[in-house]
Order: C-alpha cells, then sequence, then structure tokens
C-alpha cells in the first residue's frame, strides 16, 4: 500500500516501482533473466542519487552492485560517479576525496572505481586499494545467531583486518541492529574486544601501508575469490605462525595472527641478508625489552610471557 512520506506528498512506491514486468529469474546480472528498467526509472535514480550527493557532500558512497547502478543497460551509473567526482573536488578545492565502490571490477575499472569483495579477500595484496565488506553475523539481525553464539569472535575480526590491511585493503564490518535501534550485549562484547586491541596496536593499522610482502606462514597461500567475492573463511586457520606486514616511516610492522606463548617467533623474510638491517624490535603494549637476534635463518624474536595476553600481538621493527 502506498504511504505519503513524512506528510511531504511523496509516495516510496515512486522510488522503487519500475512498472515493468517481474523478472523471469533472480540471478545476478541482467543477462539472466531480469528485465530491464525504462528510461524514466533511470533517470529519477540518477535524479535521486544526485540530490542526495548535493545535499549530503558524501566523501564516500557504497553501491551493493556490480561496478555501477543500471551499468550495461543505462548510463545513469557513470553519470552519477562523474557528477560525485566533480563535485567532491569543487568541495575540497580540487582535492579529490571521494571514494566511490562497486562489485565484480576488471582490472582497468579498479583503476577508476575502488573494487569491493563482498566477503572475501584476495590471496595477495593488490595494486590498488579495494575494501571486504562483511558482518560479525548476518547482514540483518537474526535471533538465531544470538542464540546459537554464532557471531564473529573480536579475534576474527582482528585477524581478519591484519590480513586485509597488509594486502591494501579496507574493512568495513556490519554489525547487525534489532528492530528498535539496538545492539545486543554479545555484539557490544565483540565491539570492545576489538576496541581494547586497537587501543594499543592502533599504528599499525592506520596510516599504514603495504610492505614488500603482505606476510607469511602456513596460511598465506590464500584461496581463490570468485568475481563477487565469498571466500571467507575457507582457507588455513591463521596460527602464530602466520604474521601480516604493514610499513609506516622507518617502521615495519609484524602482526602476529595467534598468540605464540613462549614461542619463538620467526621473520623469514628479515634475514641479515635481505637488505633490511634491524636495530630495534619492540612489542607494541609491552615495556619490557625484547630478546632477539637476526642471522641468515630470519629474525627470531622472544616473545615475553604477558598476562593477559592478547590473542594477536604486535611487533614493531626499526
Amino acid at each position: 500500500m502506498a504511504r505519503d512520506n513524512g506528510g511531504e506528498g511523496l509516495d516510496p512506491q515512486d522510488l522503487y516501482a519500475q512498472n515493468h514486468a517481474r523478472s523471469k529469474r533472480l540471478e545476478w546480472g541482467w543477462d539472466h533473466g531480469a528485465v530491464t528498467p525504462d528510461q524514466a526509472y533511470c533517470e529519477k535514480f540518477y535524479n535521486r542519487t544526485a540530490d542526495l550527493i548535493n545535499r549530503y557532500h558524501p566523501d564516500l558512497i557504497y553501491f551493493d552492485d556490480t561496478v555501477l547502478p543500471l551499468w550495461s543497460v543505462s548510463d545513469a551509473g557513470l553519470k552519477i560517479a562523474a557528477h560525485f567526482y566533480n563535485s567532491n573536488t569543487a568541495w575540497h578545492n580540487g582535492d579529490l576525496r571521494a571514494v566511490l565502490f562497486g562489485k565484480i571490477l576488471n582490472e582497468e575499472q579498479r583503476k577508476a572505481i575502488t573494487w569491493d569483495i563482498e566477503r572475501g579477500v584476495p590471496a595477495t595484496s593488490l595494486p590498488f586499494a579495494w575494501q571486504t565488506d562483511t558482518c560479525i553475523g548476518g547482514w540483518h539481525y537474526d535471533r538465531g545467531t544470538y542464540d546459537h553464539n554464532r557471531y564473529k569472535t573480536a579475534k576474527n575480526v582482528i585477524q581478519m583486518l591484519a590480513d586485509i590491511v597488509s594486502k591494501n585493503g579496507n574493512l568495513l564490518l556490519n554489525i547487525p541492529v534489532r528492530s528498535d535501534g539496538t545492539i545486543d550485549e554479545k555484539e557490544v562484547k565483540v565491539l570492545e574486544g576489538i576496541a581494547a586491541w586497537m587501543d594499543v596496536n592502533k599504528e599499525a593499522i592506520f596510516d599504514t601501508r603495504p610492505w614488500t610482502i603482505f606476510g607469511e606462514g602456513p596460511a598465506s597461500a590464500g584461496t581463490p575469490i570468485s568475481a563477487q567475492g565469498f571466500n571467507e573463511g575457507k582457507g588455513k586457520p591463521f596460527t602464530w605462525q602466520d604474521v601480516r606486514f604493514t610499513a609506516k616511516g622507518d617502521a615495519l610492522y609484524a602482526i602476529v595472527l595467534d598468540n605464540p606463548g613462549k614461542k619463538d617467533v620467526v621473520l623469514h623474510f628479515l634475514t641479515e641478508t635481505a637488505g633490511l638491517k634491524v636495530k630495534a624490535v619492540s612489542r607494541l603494549g609491552y615495556t619490557g625489552k625484547l630478546e632477539w637476534k637476526q642471522d641468515k635463518q630470519g629474525l627470531t624474536v622472544t616473545m615475553p610471557v604477558v598476562k593477559p595476553d592478547d590473542s594477536v600481538v604486535v611487533l614493531k621493527v626499526l
């Protein structure tokens, strides 16, 4: 039933209804049976999105769509991209800060639009910035996920974050809300765990760049991703032998993806002949002095036993 929107005489059906025959099949892509919307709908989509850009001056727009909205059947999405980039540049005195996300992009398209890989991660670092979008549970609130403790843990999210950032990516994390707009106490616990870890280790994440290699360890081989994504959790589980690297200034950060306990951590790519002469090694959040050596085997660090200990620890190498 059509309803008035806020007393303004606007019908929400005007935004969504396309006034054409129902698609025969509900599959991804126009060539799989979806009915093409008419020109009036495409123009309305452009006008509404352009109005949103003009009113709110966003720096980031996320389209849950292949390449751009209505791509291959209309140029509305391309016009939106042009309007967004040009407007954003004008708002920031010639400095383009706009980020526009699209899915299932080829190599050329990734030069113009930021690639979003849904619930997936590439096997190695990518030359252009990209993003994973995922959720600690389902995309929408599900009481069963709560009842059966199926949320990702803070440790799961932190491991994913380190892996993604080491590969030149960003993490967009969804926290599903209940019908009243609140989140439950188990979700709060996950967020508090992530925040506590970030309080100690954020310098290894924020404003960093990928290093020469993204990482090492048994889980470093990665798993193939489909065009759309969805390889999350299909690879080997992360262990203390898995390390992800980030860099900032003169510092190299080695993120050890599980608690090594009393075991020595060996960074095999930091041999004495690798060209990087190590001067100092410290652990973020630990004020004591670490024992370490660099030789032909790599950089070996004797890890201190710290209680309570983080599940993911960060070594800072200078």
